[in-house]
């Protein structure tokens, strides 16, 4: 794998970063992976949400460190800052949807931030059966919001608010009954995931369980009991996971010097930052890179 100076970061894949609050774009996953032999190389969007709608076709699907490969139908859900890459079979058909942070929260918000919730607390690969009614709602939703978007005159129509609403509810609504099968779901959600978020707004400050645990109002013993019944970890082993998944990445996408890397993930000490990486991956970064980049 080649790897560049930093992850290269843009608005839409290919076009300069720029703050994008107000970004509303959908396009068919082959106007921009055709000419790029169908493969899209490994990139983030900050403050920008994306949803990966492959109806048919496959694709490998990079997400942060982790990979995994799925048929359509099967929707991807890209939350700011992950970073995420394809590799799609020829001709393989979808749109990517790409929406800044105001776009999504117009309309009915606080179904809108329901929906933001289940969908983008983590990236989310949702796989769909062919015969699920669901995705054909979905296709039918993609293939209406792509014509209003083409059609003069509707940009910042409200009907592109109001369609692309409905496919997040359709595809949070997916997810729920996807995760129900999960025995460790319960009436606990929620506060879970409004923990992960603390989590994924805070990690690199270093919080202790008590900081988190105050800010959602519980103690930190009934914070490790939600996340144990949530996940099957404790609170400090969720935070733990997280820094080492944006450390494994900024190993694995840039080449900037471990010391870069732990500074910039709030390690004062590389020397303890190395212990740390070596004991959640068994390797130190120097070797986690060279064997992860072979």
């Amino acid at each position: 794998m080649s790897m560049s100076m930093s992850i290269p970061n843009f608005s839409l894949y290919g076009d300069p970063a720029q703050s994008a609050p107000e970004l509303f774009h959908i396009e068919d996953i082959s106007s921009r992976s055709r000419g790029l032999d169908w493969e899209i190389q490994p990139h983030i969007h900050k403050g920008i949400y994306q949803i990966v709608w492959i109806a048919d076709g496959h694709a490998r699907i990079t997400l942060d460190t982790g990979r995994r490969e799925a048929d359509g139908p099967v929707a991807v859900a890209i939350p700011p800052g992950t970073v995420h890459g394809f590799s799609f079979s020829p001709e393989t058909r979808g749109w990517v949807l790409t929406l800044g942070g105001h776009g999504l929260l117009d309309g009915d918000l606080a179904r809108t931030g329901d929906a933001l919730r289940t969908l983008f607390s983590a990236p989310v690969v949702l796989p769909l059966a062919r015969d699920d009614s669901t995705a054909t709602r979905l296709g039918t939703l993609f293939e209406e919001l792509t014509a209003s978007f083409l059609t003069p005159g509707l940009g910042g129509s409200p009907v592109l608010h109001w369609l692309s609403q409905a496919i997040l509810w359709h595809l949070s609504q997916a997810l729920v009954r996807d995760e129900a099968a999960n025995p460790r779901a319960s009436g606990h959600q929620a506060l879970f995931t409004r923990f992960a978020l603390l989590v994924e707004a805070h990690h690199t400050e270093h919080w202790p369980v008590a900081r988190y645990a105050a800010q959602l109002g519980m103690s930190s013993p009934r914070l490790n009991r939600l996340t144990r019944e949530q996940c099957g970890l404790t609170a400090l082993d969720m935070i733990h996971e997280r820094v080492t998944r944006e450390a494994c990445r900024q190993l694995l996408y840039t080449t900037e010097p471990v010391t870069a890397v732990a500074a910039g993930l709030g390690f004062d000490d590389p020397a303890y930052f190395c212990r740390f990486i070596k004991r959640r991956t068994g390797l130190s970064p120097s070797l986690y890179r060279h064997s992860q980049g072979e």
